[in-house]
């Protein structure tokens, strides 16, 4: 907010219904983010908690302020909260004024030739770059902060509120390994990413090298905006390429969200809503298996136990684990989701949610269920030498490449292959074959 001096006074307000929803994992970064904002504001920050509407209008007052600047937040959630905080400061005589949004082109701007929304990724691509590729204006340079005096915030503590029954005694704590929080880490780490970038549309997918830039929370937390990004990406080639493309995927799901707020816990196909589930305290036996990473197929333990370790996972590897709960293990996405949401450092609500809708065969674009990931397969593609299931299943760390491609690892001590692949896909099938005749929802 800009004080009756014309000082900037930097807030941050910590809301506990939100906080408490966002799972350990993210709560933990935020602070390190929030401790990294403050150090780079000289100890300027005013990091409060509670209701924004009323923390906001009180410090308006106290420093004689008159406006209060925002970057806009998109997600249904947020949107009610800033027309709720701007119509309480409206009331106290205080202006709201939101400014841009954390995307490269703002959810709710592009639409088909017929005035609709985008429901397929390839079209909006299209629309979605000419726009992204404009030259932004050059950052301004740092106002002048005052000081304010802020008390400690209250934060939510454990256990966290909005457990799903279903986690059992699944872990809360935050990952022993974690990703460095801040602006200047995040820019440091896009300055270090030439190599990556014009080798990302062939490594990628490979899970066992760092082939991706691992930015993900950075843009999350809005440490970085992704034009930021994507002025480092004006160079010609497919790695550029191939990793605006990433961006714009970020805007699809963004802009999906924007445009069917339902569609964060509501499947976008509805039909798909009748698609038969387990739910019973065996399917949730199975789904903690999957979150522990005790599966017995290497690839997706590597993955689940990677999430643990790191509040991260490769990305094909999400959606490889996302594929195996569903199609494999016949559960309910949104249980996965939830754990995503708990568990990842980056969990996007736009980007979870419809990237596990995506997995899920519910969502948008082409990918239907009948695409079902094979496991094994996928093993043999991103992962051949069986490098990225040695360093996270601490069972396998001393085996051959064979034996981490393979179901149950070839190890006696590994945990046994929780289901047939071949027999839980003609399940799966059989299951959505009755969506499509019609069946009704089955519990």
């Amino acid at each position: 907010m800009r004080a009756g001096d014309g000082d900037v006074v930097g807030v941050f307000v910590i809301e506990p219904r939100l906080v408490r929803g966002a799972g350990p994992t993210r709560q933990a970064y935020l602070r390190r983010s929030l401790a990294a904002l403050d150090q780079s504001l000289d100890g300027r920050l005013v990091v409060r908690d509670g209701d924004p509407a009323l923390v906001l209008a009180h410090l308006a007052r106290s420093v004689g302020a008159r406006e209060v600047f925002a970057t806009g937040d998109t997600t249904p959630w947020s949107r009610a909260r800033d027309e709720r905080v701007g119509a309480a400061l409206a009331s106290a005589g205080l202006r709201l004024r939101v400014l841009d949004s954390p995307y490269a082109v703002a959810p709710g701007t592009l639409a088909t030739a017929s005035g609709s929304p985008y429901r397929v990724f390839g079209p909006f691509e299209r629309a979605w770059r000419p726009l992204a590729s404009v030259a932004s204006p050059r950052p301004a340079s740092a106002p002048d902060w005052r000081r304010v005096v802020s008390e400690a915030p209250t934060w939510p503590s454990g256990p966290y509120a909005g457990r799903p029954w279903y986690f059992g005694d699944l872990p809360d704590e935050p990952p022993p390994a974690s990703a460095p929080a801040g602006e200047s880490a995040a820019l440091a780490r896009l300055a270090s990413l030439g190599a990556t970038i014009q080798e990302y549309a062939t490594a990628r997918d490979q899970v066992g090298v760092e082939g991706t830039t691992r930015l993900s929370a950075a843009l999350h937390f809005g440490e970085l905006h992704p034009r930021q990004v994507l002025a480092v990406l004006r160079g010609s080639g497919p790695g550029p390429a191939a990793l605006s493309r990433q961006l714009a995927w970020r805007d699809f799901y963004a802009d999906v969200l924007w445009h069917w707020p339902s569609s964060r816990w509501r499947a976008l196909q509805p039909a798909m809503e009748r698609l038969r589930v387990d739910r019973d305290e065996a399917a949730a036996e199975r789904f903690r298996l999957w979150a522990r990473g005790r599966t017995g197929y290497p690839l997706i333990d590597a993955a689940m136990r990677q999430l643990l370790a790191e509040g991260w996972m490769h990305n094909r590897a999400r959606m490889v684990a996302a594929s195996f709960l569903v199609k494999h293990l016949h559960l309910d996405w949104r249980w996965g989701a939830r754990w995503f949401l708990w568990r990842l450092v980056d969990a996007d609500v736009a980007s979870n949610q419809h990237g596990w809708q995506w997995c899920a065969g519910v969502g948008t674009d082409a990918a239907p269920f009948f695409r079902v990931f094979n496991p094994i397969r996928q093993a043999q593609r991103v992962d051949p030498d069986g490098a990225y299931v040695r360093r996270y299943v601490a069972e396998l760390a001393g085996s051959p490449a064979a034996d981490c491609l393979r179901p149950e690892g070839g190890a006696a001590h590994y945990a046994p292959a929780m289901v047939d692949l071949a027999r839980e896909r003609v399940e799966a099938l059989a299951r959505y074959q009755e969506v499509r005749r019609g069946a009704p929802v089955g519990q």
